[in-house]
C-alpha cells in the first residue's frame, strides 16, 4: 500500500490491540505486521515496479524462509474490498493494488484449501491470464484441487472447495525509488498448519528449523518458472 494508507491501516491494528478481549476476537481480521523485507532481484538488488512484466507469476518468500508469495502486476486499477470474509465468519478490509496504476497485488501462495504451494519441484497452484475450461482467466488457480481465487478481489474464492481467500501481503511501495518492501499479512494465515502438514520436505529442502526462520531484511524474487521446475497448467 501507498505510505499513507500504511500509516492508516497501523494505526487500526494498534487500536484493535488494546481493546483487551474484544481486540483478540478481532485479531485475525486486522493487519499482523512482520519484519520489514525488501524485494531484491537474485542479484541482490532492489526490484522495480516498473521492470515487473503484466500478468506474470513472480514469487518470493515472506514473512518466513519456507512460506512462498505470488508477486502480480494485473496491469489495471484494483480497488480496495471490504467485508473480505474468512471461513470463521470473521470479515476484514484488504487495501487493493499498490504502485502508481494500483495494479500490484501480493497473497500467499498456500492454497487455503489443502495447502498446496510452489516447490523446487512443481507448483500446482499459479496465476492463470488465458480462459481455460474451470474459468475466465485472470485467476490464481490451484490445479491439486480446482480452487480458483480471485487476485482483483482480494483473493476471494471464485469457484472450488477453498473455504475462504488466500491471505494477502501488505506491500509498501516507495513511490521515490519504484522499490517495495514486504511488511505483514491481512486474513487468514495458515503458516501454522503449512509447516506442520509440510515439516520433514521443509527439513529435507532447508535444513532443522530454518523454514521456520523469518525472511530477513531482503527476499529475492523470480519468476515461477525460475522458482520451480514444472508448473501444471489446468
Amino acid at each position: 500500500m501507498e505510505r499513507r494508507q500504511f500509516l492508516a491501516t497501523c494505526a487500526v491494528a494498534a487500536g484493535a490491540a488494546h481493546l483487551g478481549p474484544l481486540g483478540e476476537a478481532w485479531a485475525g481480521t486486522t493487519p499482523r505486521l512482520y519484519g520489514r523485507s525488501q524485494l531484491v532481484n537474485i542479484h541482490g538488488e532492489p526490484v522495480r515496479l516498473a521492470e515487473l512484466a503484466l500478468r506474470t507469476n513472480y514469487v518470493f518468500n515472506y514473512p518466513y524462509a519456507g512460506t512462498p508469495c505470488f508477486l502480480l502486476n494485473l496491469g489495471k486499477p484494483v480497488a480496495a474490498a471490504d467485508s473480505v470474509l474468512r471461513a470463521d465468519g470473521a470479515t476484514y478490509v484488504w487495501t487493493g493494488g499498490v504502485g502508481p496504476g494500483h495494479s500490484l497485488v501480493s497473497y500467499s501462495a498456500i492454497c487455503a484449501h489443502k495447502l498446496a504451494y510452489p516447490t523446487r519441484e512443481i507448483s500446482f497452484i499459479r496465476f492463470q491470464s488465458e480462459r481455460s475450461p474451470t474459468s475466465d482467466g485472470n485467476v490464481i488457480h490451484c490445479c491439486a484441487d480446482h480452487s480458483v481465487y480471485d487476485p482483483a478481489a482480494g483473493a476471494r474464492v471464485v469457484s472450488g472447495p477453498a473455504p475462504q481467500p488466500l491471505a494477502a501481503i501488505l506491500l509498501d511501495y516507495d513511490g521515490a525509488t519504484d522499490g517495495l518492501a514486504a511488511l505483514g499479512t491481512v486474513g487468514a494465515e495458515q503458516f501454522d498448519a503449512f509447516f506442520q502438514k509440510y515439516d520433514f520436505k521443509l527439513t529435507m529442502e532447508y535444513g532443522q528449523g530454518k523454514a521456520r526462520m523469518p525472511s530477513g531484511a531482503t527476499t529475492v524474487v523470480r519468476e515461477l518458472t525460475q522458482y520451480c521446475r514444472q508448473t501444471i497448467q489446468c
